[in-house]
């Protein structure tokens, strides 16, 4: 075999570096039956891949699929894939006469078959000189490094579906000796499923703050105006002190006409009394007058008693709560409307907004923590009292469920502060604890 510019080592070296850096399938194939006239001398090479055919021909841009030539070496290679010669070396007497009677139309005398991979490819070389050990030892070593770079070219395209594509032909699979339970897939797929058998607690968030448990509720006594405050927003208070008074102008004006009339009445009524000793038609009237001052006393009575009424005084001690003073004074009230409410200052609870898509089953006594927004790091533990069975409209619109819970231990926070409420519902699976808002929102969206 003639020199072709250095050591056969060494030129091998050099193409299995240029199959390592190849970028493409395209380009190694080129590599492999154009290239390899570096390593070793032939006419005429051809690269035959069970999924793909006749892929590359030496000296040939793109194989016409259907030309004669290209349809006798896909039979010819179908038949040595299914019986390649044992020392790779081939001849037309070793092919069935259908075969045979075509190699001297299209092949010099001298052929070698070079398997590539598990029967998943084959390098056919042809060449007027036969082969010797050395060329062949030399050809096995550069295809088998060949198909290494070619099957790390295309792995990445096929590991997800190579695995099942090989089971599917009845491949054995990777791990396939060892018993099922020590399978990598079996592992993790038991992994997966412990994990989202794990019990977690289920926890729902809510709008929350600090209120009064059990507040004092004043309300306006009678209809009228309201005057003048005594007390300001959050002023603690005793009982019986002042809070805030009514316009009592108006009260006292129809009062002073109620007493003046009164006075008129009972005139008239001694001087009919006198007048009644000496003329007996006046006696019929003293019964009249009688009623008509009755009914003026228990005017004056009601109207003394609603001035009394128009200062309204703390039915118990604590924490006056109510808006600012100035949009109250002035303002026209009905009998019955909410002024204010008097909370005793250790006397708090933790009232929450359930949103609709977060209503889960709580029982009564779960546990309820509220992280407050000026102390998120300090929450305040507190057990569920009740939940509201229907749901309210509240001031953004929204529909939620009014929850009450009972606190653990006093706090020193006031009432008023605002945070979000963390309610605790049973134990669930994880599964359940992840998927439970997705499947909600997918079921909302497409009406399953």
């Amino acid at each position: 075999m003639e020199d072709r510019g250095g050591a056969p080592l060494a030129r091998l070296y050099d193409l299995t570096r240029r199959a390592r850096l190849a970028a493409s399938e395209r380009e190694l194939a080129f590599l492999l039956v154009n290239d390899s006239l570096a390593l070793l001398p032939y006419r005429q090479s051809v690269l035959w891949r069970a999924d793909a055919g006749v892929d590359c021909l030496s000296g040939v841009l793109q194989p016409e699929a259907n030309g004669p030539y290209a349809q006798w070496l896909a039979r010819l290679c179908l038949h040595l894939a299914d019986e390649p010669p044992a020392d790779g070396r081939l001849a037309a007497g070793d092919l069935p006469p259908a075969l045979a009677a075509e190699w001297d139309d299209w092949w010099p005398a001298f052929g070698l078959v070079l398997p590539l991979g598990a029967s998943e490819g084959l390098l056919l070389l042809a060449d007027d000189e036969a082969w010797t050990d050395a060329d062949i030892a030399l050809a096995r070593e550069w295809t088998q490094a060949w198909w290494h770079a070619f099957s790390a070219l295309r792995r990445p395209k096929l590991t997800a579906l190579s695995g099942w594509r090989e089971r599917l032909r009845g491949a054995p699979a990777r791990g396939a000796g060892r018993a099922w339970w020590k399978r990598r897939s079996v592992r993790v797929l038991a992994a997966v499923l412990l994990i989202a058998a794990l019990p977690v607690r289920l926890t729902v968030l809510a709008p929350g703050e600090l209120v009064p448990a059990h507040p004092a509720i004043v309300r306006a006594p009678l209809d009228g105006t309201i005057g003048s405050f005594h007390v300001q927003p959050n002023q603690t208070v005793t009982q019986g002190q002042a809070l805030f008074g009514f316009d009592e102008m108006l009260i006292q004006g129809r009062l002073d006409v109620a007493r003046q009339a009164l006075a008129t009445i009972e005139t008239e009524y001694r001087q009919s009394s006198q007048q009644a000793l000496a003329d007996g038609r006046v006696k019929s009237q003293l019964a009249l007058l009688t009623g008509k001052i009755d009914e003026k006393r228990a005017e004056v009575a009601y109207l003394g008693e609603q001035l009394a009424r128009a200062r309204v005084l703390a039915p118990q001690a604590g924490v006056v709560l109510f808006d600012d003073p100035s949009e109250w004074i002035g303002r026209p009230v009905s009998a019955g409307e909410r002024i204010l409410r008097i909370a005793a200052p250790d006397d708090i609870e933790v009232e929450a907004w359930l949103p609709l898509g977060d209503a889960v089953a709580l029982e009564p006594g779960a546990e309820v923590k509220l992280y407050l927004n000026a102390t998120p790091l300090a929450p305040v533990s507190a057990r569920l009292r009740y939940l509201a069975h229907d749901a309210v409209q509240r001031p953004d619109g929204s529909y939620a469920y009014r929850v009450r819970a009972t606190l653990d231990a006093p706090t020193a926070h006031r009432v008023g502060l605002k945070g979000a409420a963390k309610l605790y519902a049973g134990w669930v699976p994880m599964a359940y604890w992840a998927l439970r808002r997705p499947l909600a929102t997918v079921r909302v969206t497409l009406g399953l």
